[in-house]
């Protein structure tokens, strides 16, 4: 059966462009095409998608307050249209925390041409987006901070997490991912940095966001950046991310480098800049994504003495990087997402629990 879609944007060139693109691919079938939400209702509500592309600043109807209202009556795989702007990341950010599943950016300049380069990358994500699994709406609001009793306690030996980096990566519902394990940390926690497959307008809104709902600090990785405990570094959408050491410090290292795997940034240019500049000193995380970036590179941590874990597929949006991590023998323990902050530190105490490995 084909994966049915329904588009919904209120310019008439990028329905038709995208309506172009998804028909060329043998298994979609575009079902329904609408101007706005309440067009978008009926035209659901009759043909039953599989995917919803919505525009993320939609007319007569707010795109949120719209994607709000189907994930609580009608659950459906949506793949968010959003522009290079700070607001379009603000509410592209807002929708991925109201359960839509990913986004693709519209192009800066030449919108019809550059949507047709973009064609493989949306075609992948609206399947991507058919076999997500759909996640409740999170409940934590940027403006609240977790209450103290959801944040772990504080490492027994602050040594530690002077000594200790925690190195992770994702992709396709990684950043809700990655705020369930940041928001548990405490504040002496070790220095973490993150590589989340992303573009350079939405990074910073990212860090931001998660800078103020943690215990601990987050911002956006910049050149020379020295990891600090209590501090957490997302690598800039332009770039990649890479572990240096200078002296006795840990650094942050940009660089604009060709693509790996097709990212920039890269989970593997991370993780392998870990397991050379870190290696038994790091811990690995792997998160949900799709596709296979950061297995190789997590082998090679481990290779170099990390430890590393694994987010399981019952937890994960898309069990793509997870499964391909644990297939190549990377991971030491595959780890349900609540729980990861908590294994995490608890492999970091010197009264740790047992691991269960692989």
């Amino acid at each position: 059966m084909p994966i049915k879609v329904v588009i919904v944007d209120d310019s008439a060139l990028i329905r038709s462009v995208l309506k172009k693109i998804l028909e060329q691919a043998p298994d979609i079938r575009v079902v329904g095409v609408a101007p706005d939400p309440l067009v978008a209702r009926e035209i659901i509500r009759a043909t039953n998608p599989d995917v919803i592309t919505l525009d993320v600043e939609m007319p007569k109807m707010d795109g949120l307050v719209f994607l709000e209202k189907l994930m609580r009556l009608r659950p459906t795989a949506v793949l968010m249209i959003s522009s290079f702007t700070e607001r379009s990341s603000e509410v592209t950010l807002r929708a991925l925390e109201l359960g839509a599943v990913d986004f693709v950016t519209k192009p800066k300049l030449d919108i019809a041409a550059g949507m047709q380069e973009y064609g493989e990358m949306i075609v992948e994500k609206i399947r991507a987006a058919h076999q997500a699994k759909l996640k409740k709406p999170s409940p934590l609001q940027v403006s609240e901070r977790l209450s103290a009793d959801a944040v772990l306690p504080a490492l027994a030996n602050r040594i530690t997490s002077t000594e200790k980096l925690i190195i992770i990566g994702a992709s396709t519902g990684g950043t809700e991912a990655i705020k369930e394990v940041l928001i548990r940390m405490p504040a002496d926690c070790p220095g973490i940095l993150i590589t989340q497959h992303m573009p350079e307008a939405f990074t910073r809104s990212f860090a931001n966001r998660l800078d103020s709902v943690c215990k601990i600090a987050v911002k956006e990785a910049e050149q020379g950046d020295r990891v600090l405990p209590g501090h957490a570094y997302i690598a800039p959408g332009h770039s990649h991310l890479l572990l240096k050491r200078s002296g006795a410090n840990y650094m942050c290292e940009l660089n604009d480098g060709p693509p790996v795997n097709r990212h920039r940034p890269s989970v593997d240019v991370l993780f392998r800049s870990a397991a050379n500049c870190a290696g038994q000193n790091a811990i690995g995380v792997i998160l949900t994504g799709m596709g296979k970036d950061g297995a190789a590179g997590m082998l090679e941590m481990k290779q170099a003495g990390a430890y590393n874990f694994s987010q399981d597929e019952a937890t994960c949006v898309v069990y793509g990087m997870p499964k391909e991590a644990v297939a190549m023998g990377g991971v030491d323990e595959i780890v349900p997402l609540n729980d990861i902050a908590q294994r995490i530190l608890a492999h970091l105490s010197p009264l740790g629990v047992r691991a269960i490995r692989v």
